[in-house]
Order: C-alpha cells, then sequence, then structure tokens
C-alpha cells in the first residue's frame, strides 16, 4: 500500500498527470448532469450518435493538419446534435433510426478520410486511441486543459440557471408545452450541451465509449434514489468518483485510461443494483 501511494505521489510530479485528473474529473461532472435526463426522455444513444459525429469531425481536422481540432469538432457536433433532434421530431425519420443512420455515416466517412488522405505512418494507432481514448487525456496541452474548464463551467452553469426548465421538459414535454415553456427551445439547449460534453468526453474515453460515462452513473443513481436532484446529484458523485479511481488505477497498472473508467462505472453499477432491490 507503501509503494502505492509512492508511486502515485511521484507520477503527480508531472504536470500531465495533473492536467488529466483535472479533466477527467470536470468531464465526469458535465456527462453525469445530462445522463439523467437522456434516460428518462429514452434518447441514451444520441451519445454514440454524436460522439461517431465527432469522431468524423476528428478525422478532417486531422487531415487539414489543424493544431487544434475543437475549431472544427465541436460546431460540427453543435450542428449534428440539431439535425438530430430536428430529424427525431420528423414524422418520416424517427430519432432512433435518425441517430443511427448519422453516427453510421460519420463513423464510416471518418475512417475512409483517413486512410484515402494518411498523415501518419501508424494510423491504426491513431484510429485505436481516438476510438478509446488510450493516450490523449495523458497528452493535453494547458491551452486544452483551460479550454475544457471553460466549457465545463459554461455547461455547469447554464444547467443550473435551466433546471427547472430542463426538469419540466424531461418528465412531461407535452405539459411543459401547454404551462408556457418553450419545449423545443430547451431540447435544442440540451442537444447543445449534450454536444459540447461528447466533445469534451473524446479526449478521456474515445468515441465509443462516451456513451457508458453519460450513462451508467445515471442508472447506478436511479436503481437507489428517485427523487430527480437526489439522483443527479448521486450521479455526479459517482460519475466523479469512477473517473478518479480509473484514472488511478490506469496509471498505476497501465492500463487504457476510457475502458479502465468505464470498468469502474460497471463495477458500481453492479453494486448499486442489489442495494435497489433490497430496498424496493
Amino acid at each position: 500500500m507503501t509503494d502505492m501511494f509512492t508511486k502515485l505521489a511521484i507520477y503527480f510530479q508531472y504536470p500531465f498527470v495533473r492536467y488529466a485528473l483535472i479533466v477527467g474529473v470536470l468531464i465526469a461532472l458535465c456527462s453525469s448532469l445530462l445522463g439523467v435526463t437522456l434516460v428518462l426522455k429514452r434518447f441514451s444513444f444520441i451519445g454514440d450518435g454524436l460522439s461517431h459525429v465527432a469522431f468524423g469531425a476528428i478525422a478532417i481536422a486531422t487531415v487539414l493538419k489543424l493544431s487544434n481540432n475543437m475549431f472544427i469538432v465541436l460546431p460540427v457536433t453543435v450542428i449534428c446534435a440539431v439535425l438530430l433532434l430536428s430529424a427525431g421530431q420528423n414524422a418520416k425519420i424517427k430519432g432512433d433510426a435518425a441517430i443511427a443512420m448519422i453516427s453510421v455515416g460519420a463513423l464510416a466517412i471518418g475512417y475512409l478520410i483517413m486512410n484515402v488522405f494518411s498523415t501518419s505512418s501508424n494510423l491504426t494507432g491513431d484510429v485505436c486511441s481516438t476510438l478509446f481514448g488510450s493516450t490523449s487525456i495523458l497528452t493535453l496541452s494547458v491551452s486544452e486543459v483551460w479550454l475544457c474548464v471553460i466549457l465545463s463551467a459554461v455547461v455547469i452553469i447554464v444547467y443550473i440557471l435551466f433546471f427547472n426548465r430542463i426538469f419540466a421538459v424531461t418528465f412531461d414535454e407535452a405539459f411543459s408545452t401547454a404551462t408556457g415553456v418553450n419545449a423545443k427551445a430547451y431540447n435544442l439547449l440540451i442537444a447543445i450541451i449534450i454536444a459540447v460534453i461528447i466533445v469534451l468526453a473524446m479526449n478521456l474515453v474515445g468515441s465509443l465509449l462516451i456513451s457508458a460515462l453519460i450513462i451508467f452513473p445515471a442508472l447506478s443513481a436511479m436503481r437507489v434514489f428517485k427523487g430527480f436532484k437526489t439522483v443527479i446529484f448521486c450521479s455526479a458523485v459517482i460519475s466523479v468518483v469512477c473517473a478518479v479511481i480509473g484514472l488511478l488505477v490506469s496509471i498505476l497498472a497501465s492500463t487504457p485510461v476510457g475502458c479502465t473508467i468505464v470498468a469502474a462505472d460497471i463495477v458500481l453499477f453492479l453494486i448499486f443494483m442489489p442495494i435497489g432491490k433490497a430496498k424496493a
């Protein structure tokens, strides 16, 4: 045990490890806020759809050799979030079909672009890192850390300011509209916030595992608690704890960061399941 703490103390002398922990905690906190809303609105797979879109945007940014791919990835993901919402409300294209169409298309086109216009001698490694977030969280620059801090602060502030409206739209959209709440506008706000969270989470767990980061803490909290505020608070605590544990274990055991964090989320979900059944 002493050796483990000594090893961690040595690692935390390096700035990139401290950056990874700060960004990991912020991303986990932001991800947990919208997870409950997505589960209750039965729109959990939007995370998969938008993460694949972000992968396609990263492929384009890589080919263009941009020093900061956020300038392409963020606006493209936000636009696709709006398109997914619009398509989901279209009678001809249902929400799940729209997500499948956009996500699979973006993933395929992104990988095709990276192959045709390859700019790296290790294409397989680059794709694996983007999909599973194996190393990107440990290679963050100071500017990327500050961008993550600013975007995370914006997400948290917006969520707190519009909490009551998001709560109303989550539980009963028709009633919210009848009482004067612009449900379409707040659904759009939710979609944009999710897009920002997806882009932030790409560095932590990669594009294939983002949904787990968003959904598992919410599902774990909902096993035990019933109140909306209580579930969100518990979800946030679970998400942050799993992110910290996953990061520390990945450093000590040299395992992929994203997969380790998701594994921690799964373990906590399996712990919360019997607790929820016992309470029932």
